[in-house]
């Protein structure tokens, strides 16, 4: 029996309303007239199998409309007058666990050894796979490592691990038109031992590469290869998940709300992507993500200090758009004046120390290999008799150079702006982003992912997004019903009692 696709995907926005899993869902429709109701559907009507909504996730995903669910509500949102085309967002984003655990680098290189021999043994005739007669197929894939073993136990398992997988990864390239040489499991082991290890002439055996050395985008988890590792916060609140990072676009409506009156802001945007790619990248993907339903680029943007640079100040400034959010400062020692302590205009000389001494020297420099333009200053003449020369110098230094960016002048006075109470006040707007944060965490299980993969992991926040939307108009609608309902009790009291 052929199943409209609305009912499908209204089916799949739904639970993330009421947080129920697919079969629960299918059932709601057997019982409860709400549901019904909700999808246009009449009571009793036939219902299909929860397996329909796996299946259907699978073709949102194999065509790759899985946006779909989440951009239809905004484009309602937009011709029903709750959100502009030109409106100010708040953006914000937050950490995502995926649904593996994260294992040790040891962990990794012999899981991704397992899966490969696995798939040689299912894809390759015994009589043309020789390399299974080595010991490998016991070592890795019927024993485990102990994790109790000592240190340098651990270290010659890995280095044991690296010159197992270099000899099965050159039989993999003089196989390289056979199917196990194209399978997932032969393609993820030669990635992962080219991120664990490097091959040094002469070694005899791969080198485990340092921690220096190893990418933020390397596989954590051959079983999920997409989730990958970052850091969030600092000391005890530090947080290491291994999973995705989620950007949420959230509208700001400047209006004061009556008492009771359910939020105007709705979320116009949401991009999952790789947990180690920074704000920054989010936010350019979020811009490109809004460009595609429609959205222009916002006047006004509120963000935290993870979205501001240089570089993002100058081009909004460029643009005609404004970014706000706090710079991050400028690093200096306990102690001592910051560079922002300075009176630097890179436009115009001289530069004042903060004891109102002009700078000696002064030069442009830029970097030959990629072009990068900084300026250095120089107070050397003056520091020995200055009042203020213990909290400028060193113990060791004879005078303090300052070296700023190209477009060091922008970046000061966004520092020197954050300070003042009318900017503090403004950045209240960006406040109640973490509210929207919250809500998708407890409310719709956003912290952690339900599915594997960065594709059904999108389609999962996508469904989240929307299920948030809707629940935020029916408030708005039904405020409006019992306040037009609250006016016509009055006015007919008021009849009444003349």
């Amino acid at each position: 029996m052929a199943i409209e696709p609305v009912l499908l995907l209204g089916v799949s926005i739904l639970p993330d309303l009421d947080g129920v899993p697919d079969r629960q869902a299918v059932d709601l429709l057997r019982y409860p007239a709400g549901w019904n109701f909700a999808l246009n559907r009449q009571w009793g009507d036939p219902v299909f199998h929860p397996t329909s909504l796996v299946n259907f996730r699978s073709r949102l995903e194999e065509h790759q409309p899985i946006a779909l669910g989440f951009t239809t509500i905004p484009a309602a949102l937009e011709e029903a007058g709750w959100v502009s085309r030109q409106s100010r967002p708040r953006l914000d984003s937050t950490q995502m666990f995926g649904r593996v655990a994260r294992m040790s680098r040891l962990d990794c290189v012999r899981e991704s050894l397992r899966l490969a021999l696995q798939e040689l043994e299912g894809t390759v005739p015994a009589e043309t796979r020789p390399i299974l007669g080595s010991p490998w197929w016991e070592r890795y894939v019927e024993s485990q490592a102990d994790y109790r073993a000592s240190t340098e136990t651990l270290a010659r398992k890995m280095v044991q691990a690296g010159a197992d997988a270099q000899p099965l990864l050159g039989w993999r390239q003089s196989q390289a038109q056979s199917e196990w040489a194209q399978g997932p499991q032969a393609q993820l082991l030669a990635r992962v031992f080219g991120e664990e290890f490097e091959v040094v002439a002469g070694a005899g055996a791969p080198v485990p590469k340092t921690p220096e050395q190893l990418s933020s985008a390397r596989v954590q988890n051959p079983h999920e290869p997409e989730a990958t590792y970052a850091v969030k916060g600092q000391g005890q609140h530090q947080k290491e998940p291994v999973g995705y990072k989620v950007q949420v676009a959230e509208t700001v409506s400047e209006v004061r709300w009556a008492p009771g009156e359910p939020t105007q802001n709705f979320i116009t945007g949401i991009v999952t992507h790789p947990a180690y790619e920074s704000a920054e990248a989010g936010a350019l993907k979020m811009e490109a993500e809004q460009a595609v339903m429609g959205l222009e680029k916002p006047p006004v943007q509120y963000v935290d200090a993870a979205y501001i640079s240089t570089q993002q100040l100058v081009q909004a400034q460029a643009e005609g758009r404004e970014l706000m959010g706090p710079a991050p400062a400028a690093p200096h020692k306990a102690g001592r004046f910051a560079v922002e302590d300075f009176q630097i205009n890179v436009e115009e000389h001289p530069a004042l120390c903060p004891a109102g001494k002009e700078n000696t020297q002064g030069s442009r420099l830029e970097e030959a290999a990629t072009g990068k333009v900084s300026y250095r200053f120089e107070f050397s003449t003056h520091g020995y008799d200055c009042p203020l020369r213990d909290q400028c110098l060193g113990q060791d230094q004879r005078h303090r150079t300052v070296v700023v960016g190209e477009h060091h002048t922008v970046l000061q006075a966004r520092r020197r702006e954050q300070r003042t109470d009318a900017f503090k006040e403004r950045m209240k707007h960006r406040n109640g982003i973490e509210g929207t944060q919250s809500e998708r965490v407890r409310a719709h299980g956003l912290r952690r992912a339900r599915y594997r993969g960065l594709a059904r992991t999108k389609l999962q926040n996508y469904f989240i997004g929307a299920a948030c939307n809707v629940k935020r108009w029916l408030r708005r609608e039904a405020w409006k019903l019992q306040q037009a309902l609250s006016l016509d009790a009055a006015h007919l009291a008021s009849a009444t009692a003349h």
